[in-house]
């Protein structure tokens, strides 16, 4: 193998996939570096990509790639300790490019790296960077162990957690306010019963998001996606408010799992994963300059992730950045100019992307939901307390609705409901 290269890759997820096929594809000298022993094997995202970015660049990619199921049910919990409120949708299949899907990256993954070697990128996992190399303040190469590899320019998307990035102050290391924490869990289950408990057929899937007593009413929410035969489910929470609960991340798991709404669902499945992983929050406030002399940074290492309570969007962002990392890179290897301004096209590129478009669109969400947490507690367990009224029927007269409205709001403080809706809104 040479040891100079035109690009190195840190990390071999969607985003450091994604670059070195394109690159590839531009006849770039292209290395990707992964320290599992297979792509996805250290990842472990809740499961759910949409289609639109990735069919740009690998169109009808869904008919050959190890996808689970193709999301038609959307669901929106509201959970307290006994009761739920959900919000269940069902629609038809989406255009192609519109989809979404079920996936375990650790079946995904090693099929998106394929493509990149099919393209003739060259991949190696089981390899540990230890540092980056750098010469007159240009990154040039990366060190694993004894070894050095050059390159041209080098581009960093080894995840949330990412300790090069970190280590060479390349960013500035995340606020805990900025940052999310999840675990997750596998659960086998044989495929009909599955598609009976969740009314699914035809390959069709469910996309499950919960808030409230999921997680104690902090800060975060749980997910359940239905995947071919198993089901993927897990919790968020920020780390800032973890920290003062009493109840650690996987005892929350548990308590979540027995649910009076979960517990049946979830009867007689096999645990077959766990793993815990760190999940960018601050969106577009909390984000470093992701480019810099000799390098770029991309994906979730660039904090490109987008909670907005009804969806969870990682994967598609990550696909948009390395194909602002692949515009970028050809073009400054044509000029042979790899210099911090050089690569501010990065910047250009993202900024004139569908990612900067929705970073923009929910740049407030994330402060706005930790600094109010009666999203999170109270009003659940007010539009539960609502439902509780106006369903149960006794030998008394039943209140009308807009007097059980009208008690609660006046409870929850006129002002108060108004402004948390108000901001709420303007945050979405």
């Amino acid at each position: 193998m040479d040891d100079k290269f035109d690009v190195i890759i840190i990390g071999g997820g969607i985003a450091g996939c994604t670059s070195a096929l394109l690159l590839a594809r531009a006849g770039v000298n292209v290395l990707l570096l992964e320290r599992a022993e297979q792509a996805g094997g250290k990842n472990i995202s809740g499961g759910r990509l949409y289609s639109y970015s990735l069919e740009t660049i690998l169109p009808g990619f869904a008919l050959s790639a190890p996808i689970e199921r193709q999301i038609t049910q959307e669901k929106l919990s509201l959970l307290t300790g006994e009761t739920s409120v959900t919000m269940d949708y069902r629609h038809p299949e989406f255009a192609q490019d519109a989809t979404s899907y079920s996936v375990l990256r650790a079946r995904f993954d090693p099929w998106l790296m394929e493509q990149a070697q099919n393209a003739g990128a060259q991949c190696l996992t089981g390899v540990q960077v230890d540092a980056l190399i750098q010469e007159n303040g240009t990154v040039c190469g990366v060190q694993i162990g004894e070894d050095r590899l050059d390159a041209r320019v080098v581009v960093l998307a080894e995840g949330a957690n990412s300790l090069l990035a970190e280590q060479h102050q390349l960013v500035k290391k995340p606020q805990p306010h900025t940052m999310g924490v999840g675990v997750k869990e596998v659960l086998a289950l044989p495929r009909s019963r599955l598609e009976e408990r969740f009314s699914l057929e035809n390959d069709r899937g469910a996309a499950w998001l919960f808030a409230g007593e999921a997680i104690a009413g902090k800060a975060g929410g749980g997910f359940l996606y239905t995947n071919r035969d198993t089901l993927s489910i897990g919790l968020v929470c920020n780390l800032s408010v973890l920290s003062h609960g009493k109840n650690a991340l996987p005892q929350m798991l548990e308590n979540f799992k027995q649910h009076p709404l979960l517990r049946p669902l979830l009867k007689e499945t096999e645990l077959l994963e766990y793993g815990a992983h760190l999940i960018p929050e601050g969106g577009l406030n909390a984000l470093n300059p992701p480019f810099g002399a000799g390098y770029l940074i991309a994906g979730d290492a660039a904090g490109f992730c987008v909670n907005a309570g009804h969806t969870v969007r990682g994967m598609d962002l990550a696909v948009i950045s390395a194909q602002a990392v692949a515009d970028t890179l050809t073009t400054a290897l044509q000029k042979d100019d790899f210099s911090a301004a050089s690569l501010a096209a990065y910047q250009t590129h993202l900024e004139n992307s569908t990612l900067w478009a929705v970073l923009k669109q929910y740049r407030s969400l994330p402060d706005t939901l930790l600094q109010n947490p009666r999203y999170f507690a109270e009003y659940p367990q007010m539009t539960s307390d609502i439902l509780r009224e106006l369903f149960e029927i006794n030998r008394h007269p039943a209140p009308p609705l807009r007097s059980i409205l009208w008690k609660h709001a006046r409870k929850a403080g006129l002002m108060t409901l108004f402004k948390d809706l108000l901001r709420g809104a303007r945050s979405l």
